[in-house]
């Protein structure tokens, strides 16, 4: 059925089967767009605005002076940044150099700061310099050699001189040589993005030139985007939908990326109100708050062409609420919902600008293609029959970091002779061609948009001297879809309570993103367990939703 593309039918006119991709690099690919409209503003930064011409400018410098502190083609640089134009500057500045970026949260603690820099070997690494005290104290146990800090706030931290560290803004105004023509495949790997994948320990997805050019061609051509355009990049950086749709996509159509370092519902509603974006992208979760903000229920919205949804399930009221508010202030946009994971940069289907069906997350992107099979086989499943959602495409990883094992599982050559990317993700096809998300095979928590893997932080509360067994599931929650509850077996009974609690989820703040540790912790004497001992978290997971039906 899926080779027949019954999809086809409902591309918008602008949008065509096949899309002739560039077969360059990044850099070359954002160098071109930048000789097609070199006086458009490619990036908009707290009100700094920079051309696309100015940009380049900006990148060759950063790529000359990486080069000449030692950074070579195919060496790794950790960049570990809230979304700055020093953060894609560096990005695409190492993939000139042809070394490879590896892109982290800048909130990680320090234990898992070591874990990235060591499972990516990175030499260098550009970071805040709030961060220094987190990157200092494992220093000696990972492979880097140079430190870049950059300041964001007004006030610059006191760091003590130290070989390894140099300022930003000191090696953005020294002259350097220019860097040697290096030569780069697109095939090559560019840029190392970081999932839990199946068994929840961090895995590091590679991703070539091409994954990311043309994953970002097909969302550019896809909303018909030009220079005219400008998205709001809320996402982070070190996510695949903040870096490959909200920068680079927007920079493959020529586009602006307003960026966004942090927010909160005022700060995004005043943005759209003064920099009048056309593009919205965003999580459930940030078109909720937007949907309850007053400032944004009485913006003029006319400038509005699109707002697309992904990373969660979008609820139906939230989608109904947000068009409501978007009608009053005169714009017809629909929110749409679309698919993607990191595994393929990020989005690979979405829903078409003249079609709405309820519950689908769309049709796939020009010259991806996704079926369903049956599971735990690579036998497609017949139309409307739930199965494995599989993936097949230019933008598909080229593996898992020193993982062949892992790639070989969910990278699976099929009958059509295609290697075909399983996403542990259950969906079904209707004939046209539309999919419709379901579940998910792999364990794994949705909260405010970001991938959670209780295996993770079962095994850092495992860690506690006072945890004796431990279940970590997500609860409904109004807010953040779904947040991270622990159920908590002590070796010492007598000592639950608040005090406890506090203390353990204390401990999770020290090991953990603050968006995996729980936000509650519930005592008890014993956890449930499966016929074969293992403990049974979906009998907790039910547990909880008949508490709610029951409240």
């Amino acid at each position: 059925m899926y080779e027949r593309k019954p999809w086809l039918k409902f591309y918008d006119k602008h949008v065509s089967e096949h899309i002739d991709y560039p077969r360059t690099t990044m850099y070359n690919a954002v160098l071109q767009i930048s000789d097609k409209y070199p006086d458009s503003i490619a990036y908009d930064f707290m009100g700094y605005e920079s051309t696309y011409k100015q940009m380049i400018e900006e990148i060759n410098q950063c790529a000359d002076a990486l080069y000449s502190l030692g950074l070579k083609k195919e060496d790794r640089m950790t960049i570990s940044m809230p979304t700055t134009p020093q953060g894609i500057i560096c990005f695409y500045a190492i993939n000139k150099i042809g070394a490879i970026a590896s892109m982290i949260h800048p909130l990680s603690p320090p234990k898992q700061i070591e874990f990235f820099l060591n499972l990516s070997n990175s030499s260098f690494m550009l970071t805040v310099d709030k961060v220094w005290p987190n990157v200092q104290k494992i220093l000696d146990h990972t492979p880097l050699k140079l430190v870049i800090l950059t300041q964001l706030g007004p006030e610059k931290e006191e760091i003590p001189e130290n070989p390894k560290v140099q300022w930003w803004k000191y090696i953005m105004a020294k002259s350097y040589p220019n860097i040697p023509k290096i030569d780069m495949d697109p095939d090559d790997m560019a840029v190392i993005l970081y999932s839990g994948g199946t068994t929840g320990v961090p895995k590091g997805i590679m991703l070539s030139n091409y994954n990311f050019i043309t994953e970002g061609t097909q969302v550019a051509t896809w909303m018909n985007m030009s220079d005219k355009d400008s998205a709001l990049a809320i996402l982070p950086i070190f996510h695949g939908f903040g870096l490959g749709v909200c920068v680079n996509a927007v920079f493959m159509g020529g586009g602006k990326s307003i960026l966004v370092p942090s927010f909160t519902p005022d700060q995004v509603a005043d943005l759209i109100k003064s920099k009048k974006p056309t593009l919205l992208f965003g999580v459930p979760t940030l078109y909720e708050a937007l949907n309850r903000n007053t400032k944004f229920q009485n913006t003029n919205l006319s400038f509005l062409k699109a707002a697309f949804c992904g990373a969660d399930t979008l609820p139906r009221t939230t989608k109904e609420k947000f068009e409501e508010i978007c009608r009053n202030n005169g714009s017809n946009v629909q929110l749409r919902e679309g698919y993607g994971l990191t595994e393929a940069v990020t989005g690979i289907c979405a829903m078409p600008l003249g079609e709405y069906r309820e519950g689908s997350i769309g049709i796939p992107l020009p010259d991806m293609m996704m079926k369903i099979v049956e599971l735990e086989t690579i036998k497609e499943a017949p139309v409307g029959q739930e199965g494995e959602l599989c993936i097949h495409g230019p933008a598909v990883m080229l593996g898992y970091l020193n993982k062949p094992e892992e790639t070989r599982k969910v990278l699976k050559k099929h009958e059509d002779g295609k290697f075909w990317l399983h996403t542990g993700d259950i969906a079904t096809m209707d004939k046209d061609g539309f999919f419709y998300f379901k579940l998910r095979l792999k364990r794994m928590i949705k909260s405010s948009g970001f991938n959670v893997y209780p295996a993770q932080v079962e095994e850092v509360l495992y860690k506690h001297p006072d945890v004796l067994e431990v279940c970590v599931i997500g609860v409904p929650d109004e807010k953040q879809v779904e947040k991270v509850k622990a159920f908590v077996v002590l070796k010492e009974p007598s000592n639950e309570g608040k005090e406890m609690e506090e203390k353990l989820i204390k401990y999770c703040h020290e090991n953990l993103i603050k968006w995996s540790c729980p936000r509650e912790i519930e005592f008890t004497k014993q956890l449930p367990k499966t016929l074969v001992g293992k403990i049974d978290f979906k009998q907790l997971e039910e547990q909880e939703k008949e508490k709610l039906n029951t409240a």
